[in-house]
């Protein structure tokens, strides 16, 4: 891949000051103009309601039971015939109520709640709430426990773009990359599932490390992994990227613009499909992020083939990121050794009477966190997944907030759609790839 530095990219300090730009193909001649509305028009139409008092226009809602809504997501649409003159995404039908209920859970208990946000990354949601709660408490992880957590969130963004894969493919007619997708992903959640004991919502990221080391084998098994995606990658450019139906589809529609992505506070593929070069591993890195190299793929048109391109590279990144860990696996524990937080090892609670009254009390009243609050970002595969936690000192936490960038990202929406066609619209939801139970939590 050609290696570019855009010029609307921030200044950073992080490992890679490099951002690769997703292969251009020949720009395919459009069937329609897309309608690009000036600031003023967008700020009257976002003020004015959808209520049809136009007679040339017709309302119409998109879901919230359209399979391609990606969940319970109702777009209400202003068409003038097959053109989306307006559309207005409209949430709330989830209603989760997470972040309430995490305000009644212990600190040990909450990774079990915030796994089930976004649930086809939910170690990122685990690892969110843990760092946040770390940072409160001052508490140092083990240096394995950090890189396991780096290999298991990598992974876990190769299979969420391989689910986007998946779904992409479907909503746009290409039945087979479904099954392909979904193939693919199911090797990723098997390791998983060796590793946690569940394919999905884990609660295997806690404070203060990670539940249970790595299996016997992890490392044969991640690098079987590593060997079997790079063919399938090679059979998804053949049967999509380079595909005159599918660029159709997808190039020059949903245009997003970098001044559009800024203002919205857009962040992930959505963002550095413009052109901006921002991803948190990099600018501000977490975790052993600045150990590492790696590229931040960016795209050039802000349209749906860019932000397809560039989830279908950064699997590609983030398989030679996992290469990276494979070498630079540290040996130790895996959780902290500080007993106000991490419970007694099992095999303690038979022989000892201290460490079984340790245990219980870990687990029924869980460990106080010195009053405070603070605020946690992390790169997930959708942008910025942000965990806000208010502590009054107390063993649960005050208030709890999320910053869920699928609900973030969905104001783009209305920006993307307008002008453009009907059927253009399920490729736009898709390539925002959106999880409801982020934006309803």
């Amino acid at each position: 891949m050609t290696v570019t530095e855009p010029a609307s990219a921030p200044e950073t300090d992080g490992a890679t000051e490099t951002a690769a730009s997703v292969p251009q193909y020949e720009r395919l001649p459009r069937r329609h103009s897309v309608l690009r509305m000036s600031e003023v028009q967008a700020a009257e139409l976002s003020d004015a309601p959808l209520d049809g008092e136009n007679d040339q226009t017709m309302l119409m809602n998109m879901g919230p039971s359209h399979p391609s809504t990606h969940g319970v997501l109702r777009l209400m649409l202003e068409l003038d015939g097959e053109t989306v003159v307006r559309s207005k995404p409209v949430v709330g039908y989830l209603h989760t109520g997470m972040e309430k209920t995490a305000e009644h859970l212990t600190y040990l208990q909450g990774p079990t709640n915030v796994t089930r946000m976004d649930y086809a990354a939910p170690l990122f949601n685990e690892l969110v709430f843990s760092l946040a709660v770390e940072d409160l408490i001052g508490l140092e992880v083990p240096e394995r426990a950090t890189w396991i957590r780096m290999l298991m969130c990598e992974l876990n963004r190769i299979a969420s773009h391989l689910l986007f894969m998946a779904t992409n493919g479907m909503d746009l007619g290409a039945v087979s990359m479904m099954i392909y997708g979904w193939r693919e992903r199911e090797e990723v959640l098997r390791f998983f599932e060796k590793v946690t004991g569940l394919r999905m919502n884990h609660n295997y990221i806690r404070p203060g490390g990670v539940a249970a080391d790595l299996p016997d084998g992890w490392r044969d098994d991640v690098l079987g992994l590593l060997e079997m995606l790079p063919p399938r990658l090679e059979e998804y450019d053949i049967l999509m990227t380079g595909q005159p139906i599918w660029r159709e589809r997808l190039q020059g529609v949903g245009v997003f613009t970098a001044a559009e992505a800024n203002a919205l506070s857009a962040t992930g593929p959505v963002l550095r499909s413009t052109g901006v070069a921002w991803d948190l591993r990099r600018d501000q890195p977490y975790l052993a992020y600045e150990d590492v190299e790696f590229d931040v793929v960016v795209g050039t048109y802000g349209d749906a083939f860019d932000r397809y391109a560039i989830r279908l590279n950064e699997i590609r990144e983030s398989m030679r990121i996992v290469h990276q860990i494979l070498d630079k696996m540290p040996s130790g524990d895996y959780r902290s050794a500080d007993a106000k937080v991490t419970p007694p090892p099992r095999a303690r609670i038979d022989e000892s009477m201290e460490a079984l009254i340790h245990h219980f009390k870990i687990f029924t009243e869980g460990f106080k966190v010195p009053e405070g609050e603070t605020y946690v970002a992390v790169e997930s595969p959708r942008g910025e997944l942000g965990c806000y936690i208010v502590s009054d000192g107390g063993p649960k936490p005050y208030r709890m907030h999320i910053r869920g960038p699928s609900f973030v990202n969905l104001q783009s929406l209305p920006h993307m759609m307008a002008g453009g066609m009907i059927a253009d619209a399920v490729a736009v939801i898709s390539s925002v790839d959106p999880i409801m139970g982020e934006v309803d939590r």
